[in-house]
């Protein structure tokens, strides 16, 4: 079900890892972030824009994880936008000739199994490098591109609404996750791209993680220092103090204690 959370923003919550689909009203349509990860879902979300007479103009995929790739049918064939960079990294992966079978393959240990539509992966239209405002007809729409957790990796702030769609940063269930596979410093693109969002963060008046709950005023600016706090404790090899990790961590989430320690020792190991 899509809940307003702001005006002329809307956010529909996936039941998988608290995955946040973004519709944003404009014009002509409507822009659709991250749309979903289950079939049913992104079904249920087509019926309750095609139910109001909205149809989607365009997409957008903050970056090239799989979840944040998907698409429905009903959707239509409206242009989905990434960075010229997101999208190389998608072309990269979808290069592969068993790209899609080894994502259904790692789904069978979720329990998304089978209810993941993988067509329509990643058919990202890519914008020219630098672009700084979504081509569209609706709100203004910025793109905050870095480099943090996946390469080509941006958030979306639409100023008229004071909505900042951070893709997978600033949530308040998963931990920083650093791209360990590319950057020759992970942990100093990661700071970048906080110091990036905290340049907006005082006219942001709601944040949309990736997954994770939506927050509004002041959990803006106390998530980003909660995951410069995460992402400094990280560099110098000592346990965070997050509620995110340890025995604090939200019942059903305990797993994001593995992340942390699959962090810690991939990063020893760098040094």
């Amino acid at each position: 079900m899509l809940r307003q959370v702001a005006e002329g923003v809307l956010v529909h919550e996936s039941e998988f890892v608290q995955s946040n689909a973004v519709v944003v009203h404009g014009r002509a349509g409507v822009l659709l972030i991250d749309p979903g990860v289950q079939d049913h879902e992104m079904d249920c979300l087509a019926s309750d824009l095609s139910g109001a007479g909205e149809t989607v103009v365009a997409g957008f995929s903050t970056h090239p994880d799989w979840d944040h790739l998907l698409w429905h049918a009903r959707f239509g064939a409206a242009p989905r936008y990434g960075t010229a960079r997101c999208a190389a990294a998608v072309r990269e992966q979808l290069s592969e000739p068993d790209a899609k079978a080894r994502i259904a393959e790692h789904l069978l240990e979720t329990e998304v199994a089978g209810k993941v539509p993988l067509d329509l992966l990643g058919l990202i239209t890519a914008l020219p490098a630098g672009t700084a405002q979504l081509p569209w007809e609706g709100s203004q729409v910025r793109i905050i591109e870095h480099q943090a957790h996946a390469p080509g990796h941006a958030a979306l702030f639409v100023e008229e609404r004071g909505v900042l769609v951070a893709g997978d940063m600033l949530s308040d269930v998963l931990v920083p996750m650093l791209d360990l596979n590319g950057p020759a410093d992970p942990i100093e693109d990661y700071l970048s791209a906080l110091r990036l969002l905290d340049a907006v963060a005082g006219d942001v008046e709601v944040v949309v993680p990736g997954h994770g709950s939506v927050g509004e005023g002041d959990q803006v600016r106390a998530r980003i220092e909660l995951d410069r706090a995460y992402v400094l404790a990280l560099r110098e090899g000592r346990v965070p103090n997050d509620p995110r990790v340890g025995p604090s961590a939200r019942p059903g989430w305990e797993w994001v204690s593995d992340v942390h320690e699959g962090q810690l020792q991939r990063l020893a190991g760098k040094k």
